[in-house]
């Protein structure tokens, strides 16, 4: 059995509903399960105001209005949920073409596949761009409502094979972002220069982003600590013969450490820390970290 396969029935089946939290609120006019910023007699509370503030007798509290010292009447105010579009950036790159304890394109797919899901039953449009050193056209999904919309999309991330070089592509896609305020998932494995990060995040800044590592522990972590490698480069392509030992083992898992150091750090500059799917996606833990608002 190959090592894709072996991924594929070692993963657990997504969840029927992936439910997120948004610590913002909307500006979107479209009907939702989010708490927005407009107001609708279909709404959820959102507090009172006094009587000449909103006009109404419908509307007012007679148990707040009473214990007012000063006599005012208080009207109950009540906040239109809404929808909102959902993106999922995933990486395309070489890099996540790798494929030891974990197939990461797979894991990708799965993530994306739960998302659409959820976004659907919530009401949310959702859509997908794979992100490389560009836009890959053949995998910018835009964002959709409509139902069994994600199936091409799936299909098609899940044939892709990673062959590009480098992360412009997620800058690229910001700009195809556009407009109103969106949840945006960051789904790569983050092989990646901490300016590349900085770049990548400050053009999503107008966004709320949630970033999503894959890590493959077999890269980095399991190395052993004597024996003769024969590696591979995939962002370039280069192969060598590397003389393993624990002091060149140590000074990798350091780089690799600091690296993810970088990436936190830039992650909380921008609202959420990185939620980070080791070999394969526990979905309690995800579901509960999208709840808490990526806490």
């Amino acid at each position: 059995m190959s090592s894709r396969a072996k991924q594929r029935g070692a993963q657990a089946a997504p969840p029927a509903d992936l439910p997120y939290r948004l610590p913002w609120r909307s500006v979107g006019v479209r009907a939702g399960a989010h708490r927005g910023k407009l107001e609708g007699s279909g709404g959820c509370f959102d507090g009172w105001a006094p009587r000449w503030q909103r006009p109404g007798p419908r509307r007012i509290d007679w148990r707040v209005s009473v214990r007012d010292p000063v006599e005012g009447l208080h009207v109950r105010r009540f906040g239109q949920k809404s929808a909102i579009s959902v993106y999922a950036l995933v990486d395309v790159s070489a890099s996540m073409g790798f494929e030891g304890r974990a197939d990461k394109m797979q894991l990708a797919a799965d993530l994306c596949a739960a998302l659409a899901s959820s976004a659907r039953r919530a009401g949310d449009a959702f859509g997908m761009i794979g992100c490389g050193a560009r836009v890959e056209k053949d995998l910018h999904f835009p964002a959709s409502r409509a139902r069994g919309s994600e199936t091409e999309m799936l299909r098609r991330l899940r044939e892709h094979v990673p062959a590009a070089r480098g992360s412009d592509g997620f800058v690229e896609a910001a700009s195809l972002l556009a407009g109103k305020r969106k949840l945006v998932f960051l789904i790569s494995d983050f092989h990646m220069a901490a300016d590349a990060c900085e770049r990548i995040f400050s053009a999503l800044s107008p966004h709320d982003i949630v970033p999503i590592i894959l890590t493959d522990t077999l890269e980095v972590e399991e190395l052993p600590r004597w024996g003769l490698l024969s590696l591979t480069d995939l962002e370039f392509g280069r192969r060598r013969l590397v003389v393993m030992r624990p002091s060149l083992r140590e000074a990798w898992q350091r780089r690799s450490e600091g690296r993810r150091a970088e990436l936190n750090s830039v992650a909380a500059r921008y609202g959420r820390e990185p939620f980070e799917v080791r070999n394969r996606i526990d979905w309690d833990r995800l579901g509960g970290y999208l709840i808490s608002g990526g806490a």
